[in-house]
């Protein structure tokens, strides 16, 4: 690689991850390193206690803020550094040692691209992999809006002329934000694959995909909000592409409301899973009959 890219690593905190460590470590092990990385510290508890979490590792800067949510954290990150390149590396996350390297082998030969994304592969609070990755090359922008490729905020790296070009986060969004970046980034250029596990996304009790009513609710607002605005622009495509994402939303409702109902009765709080499935069946009621359809399909 002649051309050596210069990328900012963004890690926004809030409580300050148990995995932060393990996370900023990823970023330093990168065998194309980056130019500079910058926690981002979102009116974290104890900021004392985050310097001196990050004291081993010298070339990380810190930014203290007052809370103001993810999307605001990462928008002054961005501000608050430089580069060609920007990633967003979550507190809980963490990187194969040659992602940068193999992703910008990759966005070599795409000089209009304007995201390069990779492999993603979820793991638990102890490192084991729960599910391998499914990403795969967006074919064009419909691709993107229906969310079948697995595009996310952390297996991206977001050209930072195009980041600027459309304001950044949304900062009043306190969820899917990242996919609401995703959205808009695509108005812009194109986006680049690279194969392979480059990037482990942690799920763990404590973070915000956990909690799945609120996200469901978010990404639901996000996707209809696109969607309105394609039907405004007279883009019927791109608004059927919107619609087969909100289906999809209300399918994930209703997954990870069984799943917390089934963990609800193993452990006798037959209530709290009654619950769970009631909210589903108001948030998606026509989800399972559209599962079904799908699996029909599919088998002819």
């Amino acid at each position: 690689m002649t051309h050596r890219p210069e990328l900012a690593v963004i890690i926004a905190t809030n409580r300050m991850s148990p995995f932060l460590d393990a996370a900023v470590s990823s970023a330093l092990a990168q065998t194309l390193p980056p130019s500079e990385i910058l926690v981002v510290d979102d009116g974290g508890p104890d900021p004392d206690a985050l310097d001196a979490a990050l004291a081993a590792h010298p070339s990380v800067r810190v930014l203290h803020l007052p809370a103001g949510g993810v999307g605001a954290a990462r928008n002054a990150g961005a501000a608050a550094t430089g580069g060609e390149w920007i990633a967003f590396l979550d507190d809980d996350d963490r990187w194969h040692p040659e992602r940068l390297e193999r992703q910008f082998a990759s966005l070599a030969g795409h000089p209009g691209a304007v995201v390069g994304y990779c492999g993603l592969r979820s793991i638990d609070e102890n490192d084991r992999v729960v599910a391998e990755p499914d990403q795969v090359q967006v074919a064009d922008r419909l691709d993107i809006a229906r969310r079948t490729t697995g595009i996310l905020l952390p297996n991206a790296l977001v050209r930072r002329s195009a980041f600027e070009e459309i304001g950044g986060f949304d900062p009043g969004l306190r969820l899917a934000e990242d996919l609401d970046l995703v959205l808009r980034l695509a108005e812009t250029g194109g986006f680049v694959f690279t194969d392979g596990a480059l990037v482990d996304y942690r799920t763990h009790p404590g973070n915000t995909t956990g909690s799945y009513r609120p996200l469901a609710a978010a990404i639901r607002d996000v996707v209809e909000r696109h969607r309105r605005e394609a039907v405004a622009a007279g883009d019927g495509a791109l608004a059927s592409a919107h619609l087969e994402s909100r289906r999809a939303n209300g399918r994930f409702a209703w997954w990870a409301a069984l799943r917390a109902a089934k963990a609800s009765a193993a452990a006798g709080r037959r209530g709290e899973a009654a619950g769970a499935v009631a909210w589903a069946v108001r948030f998606a009621p026509t989800a399972p009959f559209d599962a079904v359809g799908r699996r029909l399909r599919r088998r002819r």
